[in-house]
């Protein structure tokens, strides 16, 4: 399977601390969200598949650097994967160390319907910032938009905004880019002004809210394909409603 035919799936929370069991959260809220889904193996040093009797045991005992190894479904041909690093403070928004979670799914009609409840659960459970769920061409994309690359000036693609490296943002709840699905926080969606009833409708009517006060936001039906104008221009459009997503906002 290609990478352009999957959805990634990240989020960024709170460091991890002593025996924390968000890592196990994230795995079980992924298993809920995907009928039929166990993430019960692991890649060996080889790049062999080893089953994973006692996962759940084993995951908190490798709990290392702020992360977790990736565990996956063991099935080549159709692969979930998932994974935990810590960020130092040096590369974080507000210079706060964060746990990032960084998942890789098939796109395809089962893994569409259950994305958004999944990127809320792995969200929720890990008592995230801001995360978002995209395919993996759009992601590239959006990719392009951080500022400034290492090569030089920022070089965003297809019209889109530069944004800032994250340790350039200010704080941790803003959110850095956006999604096809994304995941803001009660504290993120106070901090870029979501949800303001006249002039959110259009999303308002792809949301939904989660239980401790967060939203989890749908730009467009379909999965987010830039190649199609009306999803370019939708993303192009929520950017400029967020000014502060991506630290493009004056201080």
């Amino acid at each position: 399977m290609t990478s352009q035919n999957r959805i990634v799936l990240t989020v960024y929370a709170p460091a991890l601390v002593g025996d924390d069991e968000r890592p196990l959260a994230v795995v079980h809220g992924m298993e809920k969200a995907l009928p039929g889904l166990r993430l019960e193996w692991r890649v060996t040093g080889s790049r062999r598949l080893a089953a994973l009797p006692q996962r759940d045991a084993w995951l908190v005992e490798k709990i290392k650097d702020g992360g977790f190894p990736l565990v996956c479904n063991g099935d080549e041909s159709y692969p979930v994967t998932v994974m935990g690093r810590g960020s130092s403070g040096l590369f974080s928004p507000g210079g706060q160390a964060l746990f990032e979670v960084h998942a890789k799914l098939p796109l395809d009609a089962a893994v569409v319907a259950a994305a958004a409840a999944m990127l809320e659960r792995v969200a929720e459970g890990t008592r995230a910032f801001w995360g978002r769920a995209t395919p993996h061409d759009a992601a590239v994309d959006i990719a392009y938009q951080t500022a400034p690359t290492l090569e030089g000036p920022p070089s965003p693609r297809r019209g889109l905004p530069a944004l800032k490296l994250f340790e350039h943002i200010r704080a941790p709840e803003i959110p850095c880019y956006l999604g096809w699905l994304n995941y803001w926080s009660a504290a993120a969606s106070q901090v870029i002004g979501f949800p303001d009833p006249t002039r959110d409708a259009e999303l308002l009517s792809r949301a939904r809210r989660t239980a401790s006060g967060g939203w989890v936001v749908q730009l467009t039906d379909a999965p987010l394909d830039l190649d199609d104008p009306t999803h370019l221009d939708t993303l192009k459009r929520t950017y400029e409603r967020f000014p502060e997503i991506g630290g493009r906002a004056a201080p």
